[in-house]
């Protein structure tokens, strides 16, 4: 008589039916859940396997029976690579598999770094001390100290390589260029060669594997802007028309993002006849890159092109340098950053950048940190980028850049900010525009690294929290708390152990004074309403005994400080 089948359903996490793989770092323990049973009364057991993908030898992990049918396993992460794994189910007396979950699942075991950095974003032509003049690779290298006492770890740059000069884009994004204007990064390519060259102002691809070799030493990764814009004088376009979109007298059509047009860039058609090669071609500038010690591609609008596209080529890339980490620059819709997410990208950039109320980032950060989000997307908090200068930034002054940085670095695990940042330059081009006067996107600019009102030590403080805190390298442990002030938000992070307890809370109007009670969790925290516990505030160093579950009348403000960052420990 045949056996009758053990019922394997309702297993988590999955979605989209198993269709994309969710994602962890190496070390994680992988939890995976599902509804076990059969009819009658005949014993079962249920195993969880995996294996590395490609391997022909697969692993087993006895799942264990929690309630109600629910059965619960788990298995190690050991290696930055991507693993399959399934359930498989039998009857005690037989010994041989009779039920198997379909289809097999996925998971990338990303690099801890995946998780956890905090971000730099170089304007590269902007490091020098030369009026009018683009700041070289030297130049770059310079500064790469002052980056590190403020605690960054990964070093991203806009576009490297050598600009288009027709249609050229000129100061604050006219639509024609002086002679001695340089043009948009983003507008990739002339006669000294495309994705695969280097601008030779900022120097040779020998001075850049010289930048990159000091960033090595300095424990900086690089990211690098993989934006797959051609200028008119790209090498591709000569050699390869058939790759770009064609106006009907077969002139080929530069690039809309609307409302935004792009007159100095030509988009390529990533379905055209030859899209096989065209495909491979851009494959081969990922792999070009990670040979001269790029592990990281920030993507410029991915969302502009096929998701089917960057799900191969992430793949492809991933299978031969498993290392290599993608962050999708998609300010889109959001079932489109869901979609790119699941597609492969590790990393997302997010709405943060204009959540400002306590509502607003409430709801949004517990979506996607508490909700099935976080199986696929990792937010990555910028405070600002090239583009974005928030209102908030704009109107705060000083208080608003320490409200977001503490925001972005406390939050989400990672984060990052875009020079100028820590000068808390604010001064758009226009009233109720985002962008910036004078943007170093189309024109030099010299900065001065150490002007009055800079909050560098306060940006080197938070990073140095975020580094001897445990709790602050997580991303889904974000809880948030009770507080009676619309305008503070409380919340915490904690270690699955509970050795390392934070709490935050943030002042989130840069105008006014604010004062507030906070409800502590201490079932969370597993202290007692009777104890007396430690409450070390972080950035002032100040130490503070703590008892039962309220706190009364906290300050913060200009003057007292727009922040608190609290260290919760046992006596």
């Amino acid at each position: 008589m045949k056996p009758k089948s053990v019922v394997i359903e309702n297993v988590r996490p999955i979605f989209n039916e198993g269709r994309y793989p969710i994602k962890r770092e190496v070390g994680d323990t992988v939890t995976v859940w599902a509804d076990i049973f059969r009819d009658g009364h005949e014993l079962f057991e249920a195993f969880l396997v995996y294996r590395e993908k490609g391997s022909k030898k697969w692993s087993r992990t006895p799942m264990e029976f929690v309630d109600n049918d629910r059965w619960r396993g788990t298995f190690q992460l050991e290696k930055n690579a991507r693993y399959e794994y399934t359930i498989e189910a039998w009857p005690q007396h037989l010994q041989k598999v009779i039920s198997r979950f379909k289809p097999i699942l996925e998971v990338v075991a990303d690099r801890p770094l995946a998780r956890y950095a905090a971000w730099y974003e170089m304007f590269h032509r902007s490091q020098g001390k030369i009026e009018g003049k683009s700041a070289t690779f030297d130049d770059m290298i310079a500064r790469l100290p002052e980056i590190k006492e403020m605690g960054f770890d990964v070093i991203y740059l806009p576009p490297i390589h050598p600009i288009g000069e027709t249609n050229r884009k000129g100061k604050n994004n006219l639509l024609k260029a002086l002679p001695e204007e340089p043009g948009s990064p983003w507008a990739i390519g002339n006669k000294s060669g495309g994705h695969k060259a280097v601008n030779p102002e900022l120097g040779t691809l020998e001075d850049f594997d010289r930048f990159a070799a000091e960033c090595k030493k300095m424990n900086f990764e690089i990211a690098l802007d993989f934006a797959l814009n051609c200028s008119p004088d790209h090498p591709y376009v000569a050699e390869h028309s058939e790759w770009y979109y064609k106006n009907p007298d077969g002139t080929i059509k530069f690039a809309e993002n609307p409302p935004k047009k792009y007159e100095d860039i030509y988009p390529l058609n990533f379905y055209c006849e030859d899209w096989k090669e065209l495909w491979k071609e851009l494959l081969s500038i990922i792999v070009f890159w990670r040979k001269h010690g790029v592990t990281i591609f920030r993507v410029d609008n991915p969302h502009t092109k096929p998701a089917v596209f960057w799900e191969w080529l992430i793949a492809k890339a991933q299978e031969k340098y498993p290392d290599l980490i993608f962050l999708s620059e998609a300010f889109t819709k959001p079932k489109m950053m869901k979609a790119l997410a699941k597609a492969g990208f590790t990393q997302s950039y997010t709405y943060f950048t204009w959540r400002n109320s306590k509502s607003e980032l409430t709801e949004y950060l517990t979506e996607l940190t508490q909700s099935e989000m976080k199986e696929y997307f990792r937010g990555n908090l910028f405070t600002n980028t090239p583009d974005i200068l928030t209102e908030y930034l704009q109107k705060g002054g000083r208080p608003a850049f320490i409200t977001r940085s503490v925001l972005a670095a406390t939050l989400s695990s990672v984060y990052g900010i875009y020079n100028g940042f820590e000068l808390c330059e604010n001064t758009p081009k226009e009233e109720g525009k985002e962008e910036y006067l004078d943007s170093e996107k189309y024109q030099y600019k010299v900065w001065d690294w150490d002007r009055p009102g800079n909050i560098k030590a306060e940006i080197s403080k938070i990073n140095k929290i975020r580094q001897e805190n445990p709790a602050l390298h997580e991303y889904e442990n974000l809880k948030f708390f009770k507080c009676d002030n619309d305008n503070v938000i409380f919340y915490g992070k904690m270690t699955s152990d509970r050795s390392n307890i934070i709490c935050v809370a943030v002042n989130l109007d840069p105008f006014h004074r604010q004062i507030t009670n906070l409800y502590l969790p201490l079932d969370l925290w597993g202290i007692e309403d009777w104890e007396t516990f430690k409450a070390h505030e972080l950035l002032t160093d100040r130490v503070y005994q703590w008892k039962g579950g309220k706190i009364w009348n906290i300050p913060l403000g200009p003057e007292e400080g727009m922040t608190a960052i609290w260290r919760i420990s046992k006596n």
